[in-house]
């Protein structure tokens, strides 16, 4: 075998590492930006791919095209990037190649969160309540209320992962900007904006268990972790097993996994998560657990699960896409886990104590990985390396693994690990880690999925910064700038700490002075692309004033003038690629007393969007209004039309479900539009002599066949809409009312009505004359 890696970083010298020991040739790819990443050197041969950054490693085209051309046989995706991309694995298996990782079908599945939740319920696996498809503002919003008072909801990205597009709501007020906030970050992280939502969980355990499967159905596990730290729902410390996790509990979630794994028939790697309950409440169907997504891919977190089972997954991985099988691996035979293993992911980023995470870049002077017994660092730094903010701040993970069954023991090995780590030149979250290890709730594995963010204060203080565990393991004190371990200089010299403390307040005042003196120079707060420049020079600003705007991992981070004045320089233009604390502008500070207030277009309140206006248009079709010619032949036969019947029944309340269906295709012929109207079936979801959000046991499901439309019954997504209306009624228990009137059959139409629909394809172009 000879295997194309199309990754970067740390993971793609992990997958090298295991490959050379199989005597597997490996073939790495990099952009021209890219190419100083350790990884090219790691590996047998290496491709230029074209373009710059992120961008670069998702081109499936080229990926595919530089394996075929270095004769390679399969593709390992890593993590992150391509790794769960079914158009990958459907392209490898296309051009003779095999895909170290699940079938397509399965990265489809597991790919839409949405799908996957409606599959874990059919696998009689507990979800949180929730909507399984992608929904509107709307509907969010009417999911928010009914979730009754003092709940909480989460929007999600249906193709997400790593946190992005996920965010929590707390008031139905935030719904609506939560939601484009997410759907904006889904969009440009993943190309598809649709989103989804279930009830948010106040206090709950993140924990996954691993699963390994073969291409004949077997499939075994590998034991659980905790994922629980995290910082804006993104991991940052992860541990096997999950301490303290009842015994009882530990194997009902495990079993929920394996019994999941093997109804989609899961092969190679992947990881089944779920959330535990803590609050007091239970998650799913009355169980204290619930799953969330499957990550159809190599974990980050995999080293932890291999240092406990003594399992070298990336290569099981490789032997698997082989087509060896669970047993001749034996994989069915690992036993439980030996001790404790953390695993602490060493980010360039800056903590501050009001929260904020910045990412960081620079070149390395120093880098020297901590050793030892129980001790393994995955990480591509090195001294002169050149970081870059066009990837991910992950440089390097650090593993600290102690037999004993003590979790304390564990600790004690990571936090020496983390002392001894020397990183110099670019800023590290290594303080803020063993601020984290050190908490008394993480010693005594009382955490939950919000806890950074509840402790992010205390965790990320002045005084918890400064202090870390040394090599020896006392507790010492250092400045909070990256950097953890005794540095050379100062051994040299014993007054280095308070000689710098000194020098930073000579700065501090320097700088005082110089605001009294003369002109400021405004700084850049983070790194970042100069994506517009908002003043120039002789521009008269006011306190609060834009100045600039910086794009910084595909965030925009607006600059402002602190204090009024008139700019005397500017020093950037756009597309400038920038580095935290760059001027930006000369400012001469006026008397101006006024402060800046973000100017406000007018708007007319009468007016209505465009898109807005077609909406209206659009839904204008299922109204019976529309229609009035048949609804007046329907009155004189003493009938009602579906919408009718269904208003008598729920009195205001009813939500339906796919109304546009079809309506919307052939806006421009009303004969069409008649005849698929909603797809000749009226649904959804209502309350019966009761109210929609108050009174949970009045809510019912409604199923209405429209006879008015041709031949009375449903046409082509008619089915497809009862299974997904059924569907929820069988979830939520809900009690289901069926008008069953129709004519019996599919829509038809006449020989003089096809040839009419003939006649319009041809002028809306569909058909040739």
């Amino acid at each position: 075998m000879k295997l194309l890696v199309a990754n970067r970083g740390e993971i793609a010298i992990r997958i090298m590492r295991a490959a050379a020991e199989l005597n597997i040739a490996t073939v790495a790819v990099a952009p021209r930006d890219d190419a100083g990443s350790l990884h090219t050197g790691k590996a047998d041969e290496v491709v230029t791919l074209d373009g710059a950054g992120a961008a670069a490693y998702l081109d499936i085209g080229r990926i595919v095209a530089a394996a075929r051309d270095t004769g390679c046989d399969a593709v390992h995706p890593g993590y992150g990037f391509l790794a769960e991309n079914a158009e990958l694995a459907k392209q490898c298996a296309e051009a003779g190649l095999t895909f170290v990782g699940p079938r397509v079908d399965t990265l489809r599945l597991f790919g839409d969160k949405a799908r996957a939740r409606a599959a874990a319920a059919a696998a009689d696996v507990p979800i949180i309540r929730g909507i399984d498809h992608a929904v509107s503002v709307e509907e969010a919003a009417a999911f928010f209320h009914a979730l009754g008072t003092r709940r909480g909801m989460m929007i999600k990205a249906v193709a997400g992962g790593g946190g992005r597009g996920s965010r929590m709501v707390a008031s139905a007020d935030d719904v609506a900007a939560t939601f484009e906030r997410c759907r904006a970050e889904a969009l440009a992280s993943f190309g598809n904006g649709d989103l989804y939502v279930e009830e948010f969980i106040g206090q709950a355990r993140h924990v996954e268990v691993q699963i390994l499967g073969d291409s004949s159905g077997a499939v075994v596990h590998l034991g659980e972790r905790e994922c629980s730290v995290q910082r804006h729902f993104q991991k940052i410390i992860e541990v096997a097993p999950a301490p303290g996790l009842a015994d009882e509990l530990r194997a009902r979630i495990i079993d929920a996994a394996v019994r999941f794994a093997g109804r989609v028939g899961y092969s190679n790697a992947g990881t089944f998560e779920f959330l535990v309950d803590v609050s007091g409440g239970s998650s799913g169907g009355g169980q204290p657990f619930a799953f969330i997504e499957t990550n159809a891919r190599l974990q980050v977190e995999h080293t932890v699960t291999e240092e406990v089972t003594g399992v070298d997954i990336v290569k099981a991985q490789l032997r698997l896409a082989e087509g060896a099988t669970i047993a001749e691996l034996g994989l069915d035979r690992v036993g439980g886990p030996r001790g404790h293993a953390i695993q602490a992911r060493v980010c360039m980023e800056s903590v501050h104590e009001d929260g904020a995470i910045l990412p960081a870049s620079g070149r390395l002077t120093a880098y020297e990985a901590p050793s030892g017994p129980g001790v393994r660092t995955d990480g591509f730094g090195y001294g002169g390396y050149e970081t870059s903010l066009s990837y991910d701040s992950l440089l390097a993970k650090v593993i600290g693994h102690s037999p004993s069954g003590e979790f304390n023991d564990a600790i004690a090995r990571t936090s020496r690990a983390l002392a001894e780590f020397r990183i110099e030149g670019v800023d590290t979250n290594i303080a803020f880690l063993q601020s984290i290890l050190r908490h008394p709730d993480f010693l005594t594995g009382s955490i939950h999925t919000r806890f950074v963010d509840e402790h992010m204060a205390s965790l990320a203080s002045a005084d918890a910064m400064r202090r870390f565990v040394t090599p020896s393991g006392h507790d010492a004190t250092e400045t909070a700038d990256g950097f953890a371990g005794a540095r050379v200089e100062d051994a040299q010299d014993p007054l280095a700490l308070f000689n710098h403390d000194t020098r930073v307040k000579a700065q501090e005042s320097e700088l005082d002075d110089q605001a009294a003196a003369g002109p400021i120079t405004l700084a850049a707060p983070v790194p970042g692309t100069i994506i517009s420049v908002d003043v120039a020079e002789g521009t008269e600003v006011l306190a609060g004033q834009p100045i600039a705007t910086i794009n910084s991992l595909e965030l925009d981070h607006i600059v402002r003038a602190a204090r009024s004045g008139v700019v005397d320089d500017v020093f950037v233009a756009n597309r400038d690629t920038i580095r935290a604390g760059d001027p930006l502008v000369l400012i001469t500070e006026s008397d101006i007393d006024a402060g800046w207030v973000e100017p406000r277009a007018e708007i007319d309140l009468d007016a209505r969007r465009s898109d807005l206006a077609l909406v209206d248009q659009r839904r204008a079709y299922i109204h019976d209004d529309f229609r009035a010619e048949k609804i007046a032949r329907r009155h004189a036969k003493q009938q009602r039309s579906a919408q009718e019947n269904i208003k008598h029944l729920m009195d205001g309340t009813f939500r339906e479900y796919g109304p546009l269906v079809t309506a919307a295709s052939w806006q421009k012929q009303q004969w069409l539009r008649e005849t698929a109207q909603a797809d000749g079936l009226v649904m959804g979801i209502g309350s019966i002599n009761g109210d929609l959000f108050d009174a949970d046991r009045s809510r019912a499901v409604v199923v209405h066949y429209d006879y008015m439309v041709v031949a009375g019954t449903q046409g082509g997504r008619g089915h497809y809409k009862q299974d997904r209306i059924y569907e929820l009624a069988g979830r939520y228990r809900l009690p289901l009312v069926l008008f069953a009137e129709g004519g019996g059959g599919r829509p038809g139409i006449s020989g003089g009505e096809r040839a009419e629909v003939q006649d319009i394809a041809v002028e809306v172009g569909l058909r040739e004359p």
